[in-house]
């Protein structure tokens, strides 16, 4: 069974305390040791979900930061952060997982960053009925394992809706996701892929209205063969 390893914790623990260049050349040898570790998690989780869904690949992110447009130039990420992709165009959403020492691990899925046609259509969709949205943010299930919806949001209603709209709680979000938070106790325990995978199965509802609002257009029809 693949573990998190409490080496793993401590890298990212002294990655965060110690960010620069000198310490991290210096321990390499802890970073290549980790980066090995989240790699073989990854390759097992991959191997189980592909059992349950269509997952194109798994995407392990960079230690090393873009600095180039922000403030904080530190150059190294204090997390690993790994994104599972579904695949073909009928097959919408992408699978998240963050791993952060201090409880600040998470596990989701959503949109973070719907083309300028998803978005329209999601809204559209939305102004149209969004009862179908509702019964699943709202589910007691749903909301029990995840909470609230998340997402960046207008501050006022998106160009060319009514800002009166019954709906323009879900009409003002600009990308639409949902996460649950782990404890660094859960992610350290062996059962913790079984969490991450079963948290993901927790999120297909949300996946699969999705799916269903991004391949057919207002009327119904399908936009792809």
């Amino acid at each position: 069974m693949a573990i998190i390893s409490k080496q793993n914790f401590s890298f990212l623990k002294q990655i965060a305390e110690n960010n620069n260049k000198i310490w991290f050349d210096t321990n390499k040898d802890k970073y290549l040791e980790a980066h090995q570790n989240i790699k073989d998690f990854n390759a097992a989780l991959l191997e189980i979900m592909q059992q349950y869904d269509n997952i194109e690949k798994l995407k392990l992110y960079r230690i090393y930061r873009d600095v180039r447009f922000s403030k904080d130039k530190t150059p190294y990420k204090h997390y690993w952060h790994i994104g599972l992709v579904r695949a073909t165009a009928q097959l919408r959403g992408g699978y998240f997982m963050g791993i952060q020492p201090n409880g600040e691990s998470v596990v989701g899925g959503g949109f973070y960053s719907p083309n300028k046609e998803d978005l329209k259509l999601i809204r559209d969709k939305i102004v149209q009925d969004d009862e179908p949205f509702r019964a699943v943010f709202e589910d007691k299930k749903f909301k029990k394992e995840f909470g609230v919806l998340r997402g960046e949001q207008l501050k006022t209603a998106p160009k060319g809706y009514d800002k009166e709209h019954p709906a323009i709680d879900l009409l003002r979000y600009k990308q639409m996701y949902v996460f649950k938070k782990f404890s660094d106790r859960e992610v350290l325990k062996e059962t913790f892929i079984e969490q991450v995978v079963t948290t993901f199965k927790n999120v297909r509802p949300f996946f699969d209205l999705m799916s269903e609002v991004l391949t057919t257009d207002l009327n119904g029809e399908p936009l792809y063969e």
